[in-house]
């Protein structure tokens, strides 16, 4: 089992949409890194749900429910909604975290799918 986190902007496609969904394919990642991480995902994967534009945060979980590589350019990954988290996780307690000082998360702003180890799940989830 691997963990990632997906940015989304809220005000396209928030976290309380993706609850309201229950299930979503997960789309419009452009980025080729972006993508390769999409396509390594295989079901129960673990996943955070950040929120860019003005919110910067961690705000719920997710799983991974299936995985089609068929389309290698874009990987089609449904997920479900999981729990939002007990305490929002801002960018700046993340960049303040030693153990994300060499995540893509924190060097690679921009990218929009950023792998996850357990012990940076776990201090998201707060678990």
């Amino acid at each position: 089992m691997s963990d990632y986190l997906l940015k989304t902007e809220p005000s396209e496609y928030s976290f309380a949409d993706l609850q309201r969904d229950k299930v979503t394919v997960w789309d419009g990642v452009h980025n080729p890194v972006a993508l390769r991480n999409l396509g390594a995902m295989k079901p129960g994967d673990r996943l955070i749900i950040y929120e860019t534009g003005d919110n910067k945060s961690a705000v719920g979980t997710a799983t991974v429910v299936s995985v089609d590589t068929s389309n290698t350019k874009n990987p089609a990954v449904e997920i479900k909604a999981g729990k939002p988290l007990a305490k929002s996780v801002t960018l700046q307690q993340i960049k303040s975290n030693k153990l994300f000082t060499d995540s893509p998360l924190v060097r690679i702003g921009r990218l929009s799918v950023v792998p996850l180890t357990p012990a940076q799940y776990k201090v998201l989830t707060g678990d």
